[in-house]
């Protein structure tokens, strides 16, 4: 977990925080004492790329910003309002590719959704909806797409009640809304491995890290057979005047074939066996 967003999960000197002592979420070494994790997987993911190209490209690790709405759909948060449930300070995440990572590009028809390329329905009745207007000539876009993405997630809240809800979901497999891998198209399923202990990480300079690894693109360690990339994705969000806005970017250091990486001098955690690194 980055410096700047232990606040919150720190314990004082009886081993509890205030922001979740009542359900035991923190504990003294500044890591949440429990997270839920599961593996979200599909056929097909794209977390679309910020800076714009003909080509609309992918993001490679899902983004932090992207499990908190797959999360907000599991619970039934509306758009704009869980912002602060997965803010730095009430919450800790932690992803780790399963599969290896391919993209390949799929071209798709595509209709403006401009508001003069929209079209309205029952503009005369009490209730009217706005769609592209389907007699409009088609655009063809090239997608960059994940082909079959897997990510293990664990993830802890200091929301007693959301956390708690969030698990019922979890185990009963149910979700307000359908989860999906980015595109609503991109359907996804979740399976729920349980509530694990965070434990403190292997000892040592460098240790092997199972998850993506935020912050620490000049802490990898080269080791040959071990392929590492970089990207840089947001993080969290807010509202304003404007609508929603970035309010924070993590660079992530992973390695593409789904195995470990060695870093130098990471606050790394032990959870059900693997060694992760929470943002």
């Amino acid at each position: 977990m980055a410096q700047e967003s232990l606040d919150g999960w720190f314990g004082d000197e009886n081993g509890e925080s205030d922001a979740a002592a009542s359900d035991g979420l923190s504990d003294s070494d500044g890591f949440p004492e429990r997270c839920l994790s599961f593996t979200v997987r599909g056929p097909w993911g794209h977390f679309r790329r910020v800076e714009g190209n003909i080509v609309k490209q992918t993001y490679r690790i899902i983004p932090r910003t992207t499990v908190a709405g797959l999360l907000a759909a599991v619970l039934g948060i509306g758009r704009d309002e869980y912002y602060d449930l997965f803010a730095p300070e009430a919450s800790a995440v932690a992803i780790q590719p399963v599969r290896e990572l391919r993209t390949l590009n799929m071209p798709m028809n595509t209709l403006s959704t401009a508001d003069e390329s929209m079209a309205s329905l029952n503009s005369r009745g009490n209730v009217s909806v706005k769609l592209p207007d389907p007699s409009n000539l088609r655009q063809q876009h090239n997608y960059e797409v994940l082909v079959e993405p897997a990510y293990r997630v664990d993830v802890a809240l200091t929301d007693d009640t959301a956390y708690r809800d969030l698990r019922d979901h979890l185990e009963s497999g149910t979700s307000h809304y359908v989860p999906s891998l980015g595109l609503s198209e991109h359907l996804a399923e979740l399976e729920y491995h349980g509530e694990n202990a965070v434990e403190p990480g292997p000892d040592g300079s460098v240790v092997d890290v199972d998850s993506a690894v935020p912050n620490a693109v000049d802490s990898v360690v080269p080791s040959a057979g071990t392929r590492c990339q970089i990207e840089e994705s947001p993080a969290f969000m807010a509202t304003d005047a404007g609508g929603r806005t970035t309010r924070a970017f993590t660079a992530y250091a992973y390695n593409p074939d789904a195995g470990p990486l060695s870093v130098r001098g990471v606050d790394a955690a032990t959870v059900d066996g693997r060694t992760v690194v929470f943002v």
